[in-house]
């Protein structure tokens, strides 16, 4: 869809209408301490470090800054495009304490280090994790993600994981950041909506996984794996579908733990699928029973 086309005299009534906030604030005049969240967005690794290590996340566009807010998470700032500032007039209107900090695109394309789209972003504290046998109850379908490091993949696994049924989805310590900001973009905002958690031992956690009465399926080539519809056959109660890497495959001493493995049967001389393709196929084919009409 192409953004709506404003009149000069439109956007200066929606700036106007913003700059009456008592939260609207000039980005140029913003201390250190509040542009230092939105600065070198581009630089992965930094950002990667730097984020969790200041309790934050950066949601990028108004619709994924939504959806944040729907699923209860706090926000601490929020740099905007001037221009387009007032397509979230009711978001800064109910977080006044909240600063909201306006410029050009040429501004926030200054601080960030790329060029905003109607801009908007937002400063968004972490949710404090939860222990992970309480995140257990309740659950028949769980997805764990070991050492998957490309962020579009992880944004991509939880879209399907949303879509498709799956309860909960549990992240290696050394698997890429759900909340960082291309895997939130992926996921269409989807993060927001599964609930997660980053694992503090792997593969230890298989242990929590089976003492909880779950199956453990692990999608990897091995001779003896079951296919995927062998697995679905099975109609575990509770399953913990666990995926690798495509580099390097899932670790040996995870495939030592897990109850069986499994494989997704290809044509063609097609040796795999890419993981968050194979996620897809995988959280259909095995969803529980009380999807299989609907």
């Amino acid at each position: 869809m192409k953004p709506k086309q404003l009149s000069p005299e439109q956007l200066a009534e929606r700036a106007e209408r913003v700059w009456a906030l008592p939260n609207a604030r000039a980005l140029a005049e913003a201390p250190e301490a509040e542009t230092r969240y939105y600065t070198s967005l581009t630089d992965v690794k930094l950002r990667s470090q730097k984020e969790p290590e200041w309790g934050i996340y950066i949601a990028e566009s108004s619709k994924v800054i939504r959806r944040a807010l729907a699923a209860g998470h706090r926000p601490l700032s929020l740099i905007l495009s001037e221009k387009w500032a007032d397509d979230l007039y009711d978001v800064l209107s109910a977080h006044p304490e909240v600063p909201a900090y306006l410029g050009t695109e040429a501004d926030l394309e200054a601080v960030t280090g790329f060029a905003l789209h109607r801009g908007a972003l937002a400063a968004m504290a972490r949710p404090r994790p939860t222990a992970l046998a309480d995140l257990l109850e309740n659950v028949q379908r769980v997805a764990v993600l070991e050492d998957i490091v490309d962020h579009t993949n992880v944004g991509a696994i939880f879209r399907s994981a949303a879509a498709l049924n799956v309860d909960l989805v549990l992240v290696t310590p050394r698997c890429a950041d759900p909340l960082y900001r291309r895997s939130i973009r992926v996921s269409m905002g989807t993060v927001f909506q599964v609930p997660w958690a980053r694992l503090e031992s792997w593969p230890h956690a298989l242990e929590t996984l089976h003492k909880a009465g779950f199956v453990t399926a692990a999608l990897a080539l091995k001779e003896d794996s079951l296919t995927i519809t062998q697995l679905a056959e099975k109609r575990p109660e509770k399953l913990a579908l666990i995926l690798g890497s495509e580099g390097h495959g899932l670790a040996a001493s995870t495939l030592a733990k897990t109850q069986h493995t499994v494989i997704i049967p290809m044509s063609h001389g097609v040796d795999s699928l890419n993981v968050a393709a194979a996620s897809a196929v995988a959280f259909w084919e095995t969803r529980p029973q009380s999807h299989l009409n609907s």
